[in-house]
């Protein structure tokens, strides 16, 4: 306990106090030092040391006239859930293809030309597809949610869409009125790039969701959103197929539950210095499909 009124007590530190205690260094040694540090400064030649000023300058030149970094400018993400093993392989084929593509300036982008055909042997598998409201297995089968998810980052990047078909029916994966449907040869989806800079595809599978971005060296200077406006919604009717002539005692079979239909149109916003203005991408009108039942015989 510190004893106020009087001097502290000697600290026990050895090496503070007797044989231990570091002596400090008079003036004169002091002096004596910073006389040394300075001649050994002044051994250092004067042009090793206008080199380095040199080749910083050179290091920093350099890196100005290196190109910029790519950067994300628009993104797009559609869900995998609920997808079969064959249609998620054949996603990952396409991605692969349109991966890493550059879009020069005024350039134009095809899909089919960058995918090719999604035949067996590029490595293609039977997957369903929608016909006419069934499933059925056909070749390339969810290779459509790939040029979808691309049309969707597209638009948010102001590309000018050049072609681009719908489906039949509403996709699960997107919203009615943003799926692109592609087959080969003639049903393709093509936009153009607009700046006076190349534009970069990414493209990958990621956890349980596709995702689609364009990527520029440069800053695209407005800020674009896609909008939709459902205009007109048709309920579905019921379809009942029989698979025996006796209707009585019939087991009956969910084959397809059914979607409403509807007129959708799809605006995009782009807004530049405070301005906005909004123009209309597409207008499209999907039938109503309708539930489908299936009666047949309970001997069957």
């Amino acid at each position: 306990m510190r004893r106020h009124g009087t001097d502290p007590e000697p600290h026990p530190n050895p090496l503070l106090q007797g044989e231990g205690a570091p002596n400090p260094p008079s003036s004169q040694e002091g002096v004596r030092g910073r006389s040394l540090s300075a001649q050994r400064s002044a051994l250092i030649p004067r042009g090793l040391a206008l080199a380095s000023v040199a080749i910083a300058l050179a290091l920093a030149v350099w890196a100005a006239t290196l190109p910029p970094r790519w950067q994300t400018v628009a993104a797009y993400r559609t869900g995998l859930d609920g997808r079969t093993d064959a249609q998620i392989h054949n996603v990952r084929l396409a991605v692969r293809s349109i991966d890493g593509k550059l879009i020069a300036p005024s350039g134009e982008f095809s899909f089919n030309r960058a995918v090719g055909s999604w035949s067996p042997d590029r490595g293609y598998v039977k997957a369903p597809v929608s016909y006419d409201g069934e499933l059925i297995p056909s070749w390339g089968g969810g290779v459509c949610q790939a040029s979808t998810t691309l049309y969707n980052a597209a638009l948010l990047g102001g590309m000018e869409v050049q072609e681009r078909h719908k489906h039949r029916f509403p996709v699960r994966y997107a919203p009615p009125g943003q799926d692109a449907a592609v087959a080969q040869m003639d049903i393709d989806l093509r936009f153009r790039n607009p700046y006076e800079w190349p534009v970069k595809i990414e493209a990958e599978v990621e956890g349980n969701g596709l995702v689609c971005r364009l990527l520029s060296q440069r800053p695209l200077g407005r800020r674009i959103a896609v909008q939709r406006e459902v205009r007109q919604v048709t309920p579905p009717g019921e379809v009942i197929r029989l698979r025996d002539s006796d209707p009585r005692g019939l087991r009956w079979r969910v084959v397809n539950s059914g979607a409403p239909g509807m007129q959708v149109a799809v605006y995009r916003r782009i807004t530049t210095d405070g301005r906005s203005v909004r123009e209309m991408i597409s207008e499209d009108t999907y039938p109503p499909m309708n539930r489908l039942l299936w009666g047949e015989s309970r001997r069957l």
